[in-house]
């Protein structure tokens, strides 16, 4: 077999511009993913090896995901300096030693190795530790070229015939850097937590201003960063600038993230290889697979790594017999969004679909045969109707489940006709925090509910928020399953045990200035069996 004709993947927009047409791209770039990491071990790069001394490199800290029962995946990126191409590291590749302990200061050392970073991927490092034990609390470091990072702590998954007493996370989504701090990420980072759920928006695609916007840099950005992302490395700098914030950096190093994307890794409001809004000089799957390519090499992701403009990100976790999690996608196979925003045939059209066939048939089999007391659902949108119309008309967002009724539909009926218990589906992307039930017909807003929906607010996403808005009253009165709304920034903390599920909705009063407080401003409860919100005092 002979060698597949490779580009510079770099440079994809360059490859266009060549005269590539789209199928001679989808091969080279499958091809360029053959240079995979193995379990541990990336395949060697035509790179040179080095171990040469470096300044600091771990400028985005370190990170771990993906946590099953017996392993748990670590990340680094080599970057001293972050905002420079290639993070200021030279074409090469490095050897990156990492570490695991039982302990912080590392006595009770239990497993170690050697890896490579390459130039190829940025020089980002995804380690697949294998051979630990379930339900464990574990440390981890990385040393290279004669620098040592700082320790992460993660954690192991539970047996999965265990029967764990507790299961504790947060819920996190939308992190628009000029739109104000991360302080809410510091506050997930003083949390003793199984998992942060990262729903999406890690990034924003838009360019910035020299300043920074409203989050101030300590020295003007690059003037790169003036324009929209659309090639690999423009996607790459608006992942060096965001994690190499502080208070992201802390939350990543306090526990394993399970990390799923929305839009604007990618562009606003995309469907799978369709944009709206596209008006740019290159086939806007180039720019997909610019955008999945830089999300994998910054994320603490489990393989299979992106095929071009492809990367399969649902999965499922389980927490022993207590919970599982089947983390969906709702932007990578979905169909185009339903015009308007009020009843239409389109937005009826039982052919549409949110999740594609395959991945439709996977969330509906692990939903009604799992022997997990809760079935935990994060994804991106908004399932429950919400209809912003004041009196008899809709206003519905056709870019959520709204806008696509029958897939909805059968999610819910397949809940509903199994006899599926503690069904509960955890949001992003609204930039709120909604508390509702999930009715087993929307046409018929006096139906039983079938689950919840816990959507939570943005990290910093659309600055400061309010408390309530004439908006979110109008639709506390148009939907009677909405239970709760409040529009400012923060968090989910979720408390998971046999008996119930505790989520307390975490605010802080501001994002455009740092240090602000944390405090809950609504505790919902679910109960076992019963599938209604409970509101709780604080």
């Amino acid at each position: 077999m002979g060698r597949p004709e490779r580009i510079d993947t770099a440079d994809f927009p360059a490859a266009v511009a060549a005269g590539w047409d789209r199928r001679r791209f989808l091969t080279a770039t499958t091809a360029a993913a053959a240079l995979a990491f193995s379990v541990g071990t990336p395949q060697r790069s035509e790179a040179k090896i080095v171990e040469d001394a470096l300044p600091y490199p771990y400028t985005m800290g370190v990170a771990s995901g993906d946590p099953l029962p017996d392993a748990v995946v670590i990340w680094t990126r080599l970057a001293p300096k972050p905002l420079e191409p290639y993070g200021g590291m030279p074409q090469a590749s490095w050897r990156v030693e990492w570490e695991m302990a039982e302990d912080p200061d590392f006595s009770r050392r239990v497993l170690r190795g050697r890896t490579l970073a390459h130039p190829e991927y940025y020089h980002s490092v995804h380690v697949d530790v294998r051979g630990l034990r379930p339900g464990r609390e574990y440390f981890y470091r990385f040393k290279a070229g004669g620098q040592v990072s700082e320790t992460g702590r993660t954690k192991t998954a539970p047996a999965e015939d265990a029967n764990p007493d507790r299961l504790k996370f947060a819920v996190a989504s939308c992190q628009s850097f000029p739109d104000g701090y991360y302080t809410a990420l510091r506050h997930i980072a003083d949390e003793d937590l199984d998992a942060v759920l990262f729903l999406g928006d890690y990034i924003y695609e838009s360019g910035i201003n020299s300043e920074g916007g409203l989050h101030e840099v300590p020295e003007p950005l690059p003037p790169e960063f003036a324009s929209d992302a659309i090639t690999l490395e423009r996607y790459r700098l608006q992942y060096s600038l965001y994690k190499s914030e502080p208070d992201l950096i802390a939350a990543h190093q306090s526990a394993p993230w399970i990390a799923t994307w929305d839009d604007h890794e990618v562009t606003s409001n995309y469907v799978s290889l369709d944009s709206d809004s596209w008006n740019q000089p290159i086939d806007f799957a180039v720019q997909r697979a610019n955008a999945y390519r830089a999300y994998w090499e910054h994320l603490p992701l489990r393989l299979p790594e992106p095929d071009g403009p492809d990367l399969k990100l649902y999965r499922r976790f389980r927490y022993g017999k207590l919970a599982q999690l089947d983390v969906i996608d709702t932007r990578q196979y979905r169909d185009d969004q339903a015009p308007g925003s009020g009843d239409s045939a389109v937005r009826r059209d039982p052919s549409r679909t949110v999740l594609g066939d395959q991945q439709e048939r996977w969330l509906l089999n692990g939903l009604t045969n799992s022997p997990a007391r809760w079935k935990l659902v994060p994804q991106q949108i908004p399932m429950a109707q919400l209809d912003s119309a004041g009196g008899s008309g809709l206003s519905l967002n056709m870019d959520a489940w709204d806008g696509y009724l029958p897939a909805r539909q059968r999610i819910l009926d397949a809940v509903r006709e199994s006899g599926t218990e503690n069904f509960v589906v955890l949001t992003g992307d609204a930039h709120t925090n909604y508390a509702l039930e999930l009715l087993a017909d929307f046409d018929n807003l006096e139906s039983q509910p079938v689950g919840v929906e816990l959507v939570g607010t943005s990290i910093c996403s659309d600055r400061d928020g309010a408390d309530t808005t004439p908006a979110l009253q109008t639709r506390l009165v148009e939907n009677p399953h909405l239970k709760f709304a409040n529009q400012q920034r923060g968090y989910l903390l979720c408390t998971v045990t046999p008996e119930l599920l505790s989520t307390d909705f975490k605010i802080v009063p501001y994002v455009t200035r740092r240090d602000a407080p944390i405090s809950v401003r609504q505790r919902i409860v679910v109960e076992s069996g019963k599938p209604e919100l409970i509101l709780d005092s604080a």
